[in-house]
C-alpha cells in the first residue's frame, strides 16, 4: 500500500499531503463528500467523528466532533468555498481547540493510469506559528492515519461483491 507524503518545510505557512489511492477518482471524492464515509476515515483511529453539519456546496458550512475514550473532545468547523465533483473542494478549516487560527485547505483529486487517483491536500495557515502548532500537537500523525484508514476503506469498497 503507498503511504502518505507529508511535507511541512521549515519557514513556510503550508502543509502538503499527497497519497496515491487505488480507486477511482469518483470514488475517492465520494469518501471526501459522503456524511456516512466521513466517521469511517477522519481522523486517528482512536478517535471517534461524529458529523455535526456537513453542507459540501459553495458556502456550505461543516463541523466534526471527535471523541476519545475518555469522553475528551475535539470539535473542528469551516466553510466550503468551491466544490468541483469529482475534482476538487476548497473549504476553511479551524480545530476549536485553537480558535482564530483559519487555515485554507485545497484538495484536488487527479484521476491517474489503472483506475487510480492521486490526492493533493495542500493547507495554508495564517501564521508559521499556526502551522508549527497543528504540527506539534498531531496534525502529521492524525492526517497520515486518516489517510491510511481512507485507503482501507476505499478497498474494502473496491473488493464488495455487486
Amino acid at each position: 500500500m503507498a503511504k502518505s507524503e507529508i511535507a511541512a518545510e521549515p519557514n513556510k505557512q503550508e502543509i502538503l499531503v499527497t497519497r496515491v489511492f487505488d480507486a477511482p477518482r469518483e470514488l475517492v471524492f465520494r469518501m471526501y463528500s459522503d456524511v456516512q464515509a466521513i466517521p469511517k476515515w477522519w481522523g486517528p483511529q482512536y478517535l471517534t467523528t461524529v458529523v455535526e453539519k456537513m453542507e459540501v456546496r459553495k458556502g456550505g458550512i461543516w463541523r466534526f466532533l471527535q471523541k476519545d475514550a475518555d469522553g475528551n473532545e475535539h470539535a473542528f468547523n469551516g466553510v466550503y468555498h468551491d466544490c468541483v465533483p469529482p475534482e476538487k473542494l476548497v473549504r476553511t478549516f479551524e480545530y476549536e481547540g485553537n480558535p482564530g487560527n483559519v487555515m485554507l485547505e485545497t484538495v484536488t483529486l487527479e484521476a491517474l493510469q489503472e483506475g487510480r487517483t492521486k490526492l493533493t491536500a495542500h493547507t495554508i495557515f495564517q501564521t508559521l506559528e499556526a502551522r508549527n502548532w497543528m504540527l506539534q500537537n498531531g496534525a502529521e500523525k492524525g492526517a497520515s492515519e486518516g489517510m491510511d484508514r481512507l485507503a482501507e476503506l476505499l478497498a474494502n469498497i473496491k473488493n464488495q461483491p455487486r
